[in-house]
C-alpha cells in the first residue's frame, strides 16, 4: 500500500479527546496489550499528530504519529500497527517467519505466501482468519511487515501451506516506514530456528538481503537528490523482480510442486498484480478533483509563477496561472473537491510549507511568499499537456501581435473496424494519416490485390476484407466506385487534426477541430458581453490575448472556466466586440476565417 509516495492533505495535532478514543480503538484491535503497553504506545503527554494520506492507489488513510514516528495507521475503520510499534512491542500480533531474502518481494508490494513460511518446532503460531498477523525473518525476531491473514492457521496446515497467507499492508522500508525517522532494523533474540533435516543453502547475498535492499532502494534516489536530507528522498519502488531470486532449499521445492503460482519465496503472481489492482479500483470524484488542483497548483508554482509576481492575489493564481495549468479535457472546479474553496486549498498547501498566504487588505488574500526549495516542488516533473498554449507577446506602442498561426491539416485515425484493412501496410489503430495518404493507401491496396472491375474500371470490386470494413449494417456490398471507396473509408475514420506552429513540433488534435467561437450575450439592462472561446486550441494563451482585447477597446475583461464546455477557459470582454476581436484574429493574427465562427454578429456601425 505504500510502495510508491503518497500525498499527505493534512498534518494536525491531536486533541486529548481524539488521543484518549485512539487508546481505547488500539486496545479493541489489539487485545494482547497491556494498559502499561497502550500507555507506552499512545502516551499522554508526549507530542502526537494526526496525518490524512491520499495513497497512491487512491485511498485515504489516517496515521497517528508519536513524535516524528508513524506508529499506527486507520484504513477503512480499522486500525493497524506500523512497524515502528511493532518494534516497541514485539509481541502484540502473532507472527509468521520466512527466510530473509523475502524481505526484497515484500518491500516491493508482494503478499506473503505460504511455501515461504517457516514452521518451527512447535508448529504454527495459533491465528484466526482475516486477524492482524506480523512477518519476522529467520533469525531475528524484529517484524518487518503487517498485514491481515487469508486463513487460519489449522487452514494452512490442512491445505499443505499452499495459497496465499498473509496480505501485506505495510512494511519496513516503503514510503510510511521514510516518513519516520528511518531507526534501521532492530535484532532482536529469537528462538525460531531452521527445520531439522532443512537447512537453506543462503549465501552471503542472503544474508544481507536487509542491506540489499537499502542500496536497491536509494541507488536512484541518491543520484538525484544528493542535497536534500533523507526525510525527503523519493525512493524507487524498481526492486520487486522476482525472477532474479534463486529457489532455495528442499523445503521449498516440496511445497512450490503442484502449488499456486508462487515464485518459490513465498511471494507469487498475486503479489506481482496486488498494486495493479489496488490501482484500478475506483476513486472517488472529489479525491480526483482534489488530485488535479495539486496537480496544476505545482505545474504553476514550477512553470508560471515568478518572484518577481509575488505578491500574488489568490484568485489571479487560480485563474491566471492554476487554469492554463489544466490539461485540455479536464477543468478545475473546487466546488467538486473536498476543499470547496479556494482558501481552504491554500491553506493546505500552507501547511505543507509550499506557500505563504497573507491577508494585505480586508477581505483580499495574497501569495506573499513560496518555498521553491520544497521537496515536491522540486521533485514534480511537468505533465505533457495536449496542446501547450504558444504565448502571444504583448504589443509595445502601436505594434501588432506577432502570433503566427498554425498550418493546420486535417486528418484521419484509424479505427477498431478499419484496423484489419490498413494492418495489411503495417499501419495500426490510431495511427492518423492525412487525407491524401488514406487515398494512396486505397489504391495501392486495389492494384495489389488487383480489384478492379475489368468491364467497367469506374468501379472496384469489394473483397471480403473491404466489405467487413465498408459495409453499412445489413448492406451486400459487391462493387464501389472509386469515390465512394474513398469517401466510405474517410467516414469510417476518426477525425483529427495535425497542428504545425513554426519553430515546434507537430501537435496531433484528436476529434475535429473546433474553430474559435464569439458569441455576445445580453446581460442586466442593455449591457452586452463578448465571450471568446476555444483559443487555446490555436495556441493562443486566454490571459494574454484578454489583456491584448483590454488595450485595444479600452474595457474591462476576464478570463474564466469555460461554461457549459468540457475544458478550456472563455474570455469575457464588456460590449460587442466582435468586429475588435475579428479584426485581431483574422486581419493581425492570420487565422484562416473558416476557424473563427461568430463574427458575422459584429455591430453595425451607425449612418
Amino acid at each position: 500500500m505504500f510502495q510508491k509516495p503518497f500525498r499527505v492533505k493534512s498534518k494536525t495535532v491531536i486533541r486529548g479527546s481524539d488521543r484518549r478514543k485512539l487508546r481505547a480503538d488500539v486496545g479493541k484491535a489489539l487485545p494482547s496489550l497491556t494498559e502499561d503497553q497502550l500507555q507506552e504506545l499512545v502516551p499522554t503527554k508526549e507530542d502526537m499528530s494526526t496525518m490524512k494520506l491520499y495513497t497512491h492507489a487512491g485511498k485515504n488513510v489516517t496515521v497517528y504519529c508519536l513524535g516524528n514516528n508513524p506508529v499506527f495507521f486507520e484504513l477503512d475503520k480499522n486500525v493497524f500497527p506500523t512497524v515502528y510499534s511493532l518494534w516497541r512491542v514485539p509481541d502484540m500480533l502473532p507472527c509468521l517467519t520466512t527466510w530473509p531474502n523475502v524481505l526484497k518481494n515484500l518491500c516491493g508490494g508482494a503478499d506473503l505466501m505460504l511455501p515461504g513460511v517457516i514452521e518451527g518446532a512447535e508448529g504454527l503460531p495459533v491465528i484466526d482468519k482475516n486477524k492482524l498477523c506480523a512477518i519476522s525473518l529467520l533469525g531475528n525476531s524484529a517484524p518487518v511487515a503487517v498485514g491481515r491473514t487469508t486463513m487460519s492457521s489449522a487452514q494452512m496446515a490442512e491445505c499443505g501451506m499452499r495459497g496465499k497467507g498473509v496480505t501485506v499492508l505495510h512494511t519496513y522500508l516503503d514510503q510510511l516506514w521514510e516518513h519516520g525517522d528511518q531507526t534501521p532494523l532492530p535484532t532482536m533474540a529469537t528462538q525460531q530456528s531452521c527445520p531439522e533435516g532443512h537447512v537453506p543453502d543462503l549465501d552471503p547475498r542472503d544474508t544481507a538481503s536487509e542491506e540489499q535492499v537499502k542500496k536497491e532502494l536509494g541507488a536512484e534516489a541518491s543520484s538525484t537528490t544528493d542535497t536534500l536530507p533523507i526525510e525527503n528522498l523519493v525512493l524507487e519502488d524498481d526492486f520487486g523482480n522476482k525472477g532474479d531470486l534463486e529457489k532455495e532449499n528442499d523445503l521449498d521445492k516440496e511445497n512450490t510442486e503442484g502449488g499456486m503460482g508462487d515464485d518459490g519465496n513465498g511471494c507469487g503472481k498475486e503479489g506481482e498484480t496486488k498494486e495493479e489492482e489496488e490501482e484500478e479500483e475506483e476513486v472517488s470524484p472529489a479525491d480526483q478533483m482534489d488530485a488535479l488542483l495539486y496537480q496544476c497548483f505545482l505545474h504553476a508554482l514550477k512553470t508560471n509563477v515568478k518572484k518577481t509576481d509575488l505578491p500574488l492575489l489568490t484568485s489571479k493564481l487560480l485563474r491566471g496561472h492554476m487554469q492554463p495549468c489544466c490539461p485540455a479535457e479536464k477543468s478545475l472546479d473546487l466546488k467538486k473537491s473536498s476543499y470547496k474553496k479556494l482558501s481552504k486549498f491554500l491553506q493546505a498547501m500552507q501547511a505543507q510549507g509550499l506557500l505563504q498566504v497573507k491577508e494585505l487588505s480586508k477581505g483580499v488574500e495574497s501569495v506573499v511568499g513560496v518555498n521553491w526549495g520544497h521537496v515536491e516542488l522540486k521533485s514534480f516533473e511537468v505533465p505533457d499537456i495536449e496542446l501547450p498554449a504558444a504565448e502571444v507577446p504583448d504589443p509595445g506602442p502601436g505594434a501588432g501581435p506577432t502570433y503566427q498561426p498554425p498550418e493546420v491539416v486535417e486528418m484521419y485515425s484509424v479505427t477498431g473496424n478499419l484496423a484489419p484493412l490498413f494492418r495489411t501496410a503495417g499501419i495500426r489503430k490510431g495511427h492518423a494519416l492525412s487525407g491524401q495518404e488514406v487515398r494512396e493507401f486505397l489504391t495501392q491496396y486495389v492494384k495489389e490485390n488487383e480489384l478492379m472491375d475489368p468491364n467497367n474500371r469506374r468501379f472496384i470490386v469489394v473483397d471480403p476484407l473491404l466489405c467487413d470494413a465498408l459495409r453499412q449494417k445489413g448492406e451486400n456490398l459487391t462493387h464501389l466506385t472509386w469515390e465512394d471507396l474513398f469517401t466510405r473509408c474517410c467516414d469510417k475514420m476518426s477525425p483529427c487534426a495535425q497542428l504545425v506552429f513554426p519553430g515546434q513540433p507537430p501537435v496531433l488534435k484528436k476529434g475535429k477541430l473546433e474553430p474559435v467561437d464569439v458569441q455576445v450575450q445580453q446581460r442586466s439592462g442593455n449591457k452586452k458581453v463578448t465571450l471568446i472561446y476555444n483559443l487555446e486550441g490555436f495556441g493562443i494563451r486566454p490571459d494574454t490575448f484578454a489583456h491584448l482585447l483590454q488595450l485595444r477597446v479600452q474595457a474591462s475583461t476576464a478570463v474564466n472556466p469555460a461554461v457549459n464546455r468540457k475544458a478550456g477557459m472563455q474570455v469575457m470582454v464588456q460590449g460587442n466586440q466582435v468586429s475588435t476581436v475579428a479584426k485581431l484574429l483574422i486581419d493581425e493574427m492570420k487565422l484562416p476565417k473558416k476557424f473563427v465562427q461568430g463574427v458575422e454578429k459584429a455591430a453595425k456601425k451607425k449612418r
